[in-house]
């Protein structure tokens, strides 16, 4: 009896530390992209709008936006940090400021994938770790 007791003691200890070392789950894009739809609406839908157009000569638009697309590195870097200076999109030059967002490394891979993959965009995945990667030290 005791030895059928450390047996099933054993087998229970040990599939407890088999749990505790499993891969974490794998990346998914579409649910990013459907997280990161409520942060749009939270921090960025006032100035880029509804559909991503933003508004003409003040805010650059996101919907088919060559300077979002070219730089996946440098779109991570502009929502932690903001931007200011020049920046031609879609063959227009914009000139303002946007201020950075206080945001985890998972919402900020969220809200960039919802916009990289919404409004006529299709980009590849930013991941949390590619943020963490991109956070000035």
């Amino acid at each position: 009896m005791i030895r059928k007791i450390i047996l099933l003691s054993a087998f229970v200890c040990s599939g407890v530390v088999l749990i505790s070392f499993q891969e974490k789950p794998k990346f998914n894009l579409k649910e990013s992209i459907e997280r990161g739809k409520d942060i749009y609406i939270a921090n960025c839908l006032t100035c880029h709008l509804d559909q991503g157009e933003g508004i003409e000569d003040v805010y650059p638009p996101l919907a088919k936006a060559d300077y979002l697309m070219a730089d996946k590195k440098r779109s991570i870097q502009q929502v932690l940090y903001g931007a200011a200076g020049e920046m031609k999109v879609n063959g227009k030059t914009y000139s303002g400021e946007m201020s950075g967002f206080d945001l985890t490394d998972q919402q900020t891979s969220d809200v960039i994938n919802y916009i990289r993959n919404s409004f006529g965009n299709k980009g590849a995945a930013v991941t949390s770790e590619e943020v963490k990667g991109s956070r000035k030290k």
